[in-house]
Formats: structure tokens, sequence, C-alpha cells
């Protein structure tokens, strides 16, 4: 069973039921993290934005679960972050990704990359690792050299390219090249299933490390 699912049945599932009806965002907290979730279309999509940085990306950790009878093709590159002032940051695709962080990863890059999204998984009780990523990350904790590992650590944390179906769902991150500043206040939106998911960010409230 997927992270989304579990978290749906865990307390959530009510709630969220509401939303096919207005495509209003629902907020609320969990493990730390301000999340939001829209329903549009029959696909739920929930983001919350992760206090750190890496490697100058702001992260944005998502679930998406496909609730309608189409399958539905979800794109990281379709997330796009506008502020009020300066121009719109587009999300990098999985593969820009791995293949930056190749490029870039430093001797620390590695835990940090999987510290900072398993603090989001594990940092509420109420949800459980999805098995699918933990054997990603131990098979990435498995390849040698600390670029590789850094880059397959990458890959098993980004929301990949997908043709989600029916009743499935999935998770992952979303990486925004910020150049290691705080995305501000201002609109996440998100192109998928024929609609444009809109959510209204605050701001990072922790400074970058």
């Amino acid at each position: 069973m997927s992270l989304l699912a579990r978290w749906m049945l865990s307390g959530w599932c009510a709630a969220l039921l509401v939303l096919p009806a207005f495509g209003q965002a629902l907020e609320f907290e969990s493990g730390g993290l301000k999340y939001q979730a829209i329903t549009k279309a029959g696909l739920t999509v929930m983001i919350a934005p992760l206090q750190e940085r890496i490697l100058g990306y702001s992260i944005i950790h998502v679930a998406v679960s496909n609730g309608s009878v189409e399958p539905q093709v979800l794109l990281p590159e379709k997330f796009r972050f506008q502020a009020a002032v300066g121009k719109p940051i587009q999300a990098l695709s999985a593969r820009a990704v791995v293949t930056d962080v190749l490029n870039r990863a430093g001797r620390g890059d590695v835990g940090r990359l999987i510290g900072i999204y398993e603090a989001a998984l594990f940092g509420n009780s109420n949800l459980e690792l999805r098995h699918g990523y933990e054997a990603r990350r131990k098979d990435a904790m498995a390849i040698g050299g600390t670029k590789m590992r850094a880059a397959a650590a990458a890959a098993a944390i980004v929301l990949g390219s997908y043709q989600l179906e029916p009743g499935g769902s999935i998770d992952g991150a979303v990486f925004l090249p910020s150049k290691n500043k705080a995305l501000g206040a201002g609109k996440l939106t998100i192109e998928a299933a024929g609609e444009t998911f809109e959510f209204t960010l605050a701001g990072e409230p922790a400074p970058a490390r």
C-alpha cells in the first residue's frame, strides 16, 4: 500500500472526500510539515515544502492518488513556482536532477538527501515508509563512490514521470532550482489531468543549512 493510501486510511480520507466538489485546498499539519491537498478530475495532489535545501534546490514533498477512471500522466517538470516578484521557477525532470546531483554532489550530500526526505516520511507516526522507496534507498547506499551514491539516492527520492493508473498512488520529491534561497510566498501550480492545481505557499520558515 502506498504512502498516500496509508495516509488517507489513517484519518485524512474523510476530509479529502469533500475536495472533489470544491477543488479547493485542504490544509493540515503532519510530522511538522504544512500540507495542502487538492482534488480535481478525480486526481488528489498533496504537497508540502521541506524546510531544508540542498545543492541549491528547494524541495517539495508530493503524494498523488488517481481516483479517476482514466490513467493520468504526471510530470515533475509541470510543477512551477511563481513568487510575487521575479521569474517563475520550473521544477526539473527526474533525469535532470539525477544528472546534476551526479555532477555536483559532495561527500555529505548522500546522507543529507536521504535524511531530508525521510524526515518528512518518518515525522508522523501514522505514516509508513513505502517499501518501494526503502528498497531503492538500500540499493542506492550499496553503490560505490560518493557521487554515484548521491545520484542513486536522488533517483530513489525524486518524483519521476509516471502514467498513474486508476486507483494508483505515488509519492516523491520535486526539485526547484532556487539557488539555495527560500522560495518565499507565492503560488505553486501543477498541470495534470487536464487541470491546473494551484497551491498558495506562505514561505519557508527555516533558514538553509
